[in-house]
């Protein structure tokens, strides 16, 4: 399985996503409205509290990467149950006998 390549984000991005949390709404709902999972603003939140919030020092991804990183992953899910399919089918077939 390929590795999906990691994200990175501005700060401003984090700090936007944590206040929006700490006014009360749902990390949940801020994941989903921004495009994230939860753990990673939960992750945020708990760092911001500590003040240790900072910008990603990683390389930048591009929409490009994220989008053949993605297909990739998708492409080697369906070769799994593209083989597991065909398993299922030999063995159906040899009870049919």
């Amino acid at each position: 399985m390929q590795k999906i390549p990691k994200r990175v984000y501005t700060l401003e991005f984090k700090e936007r996503a944590v206040k929006r949390v700490q006014s009360g709404r749902s990390i949940a709902s801020v994941a989903r409205e921004m495009g994230l999972v939860e753990q990673t603003v939960r992750n945020w939140v708990r760092r911001s509290e500590a003040g240790k919030l900072e910008s990603s020092a990683g390389k930048a991804v591009t929409p490009e990467e994220m989008e053949l990183s993605r297909l990739r992953a998708e492409v080697a899910e369906l070769r799994e149950e593209n083989t597991i399919l065909r398993k299922a089918t030999a063995y159906f077939a040899k009870d049919a006998l």
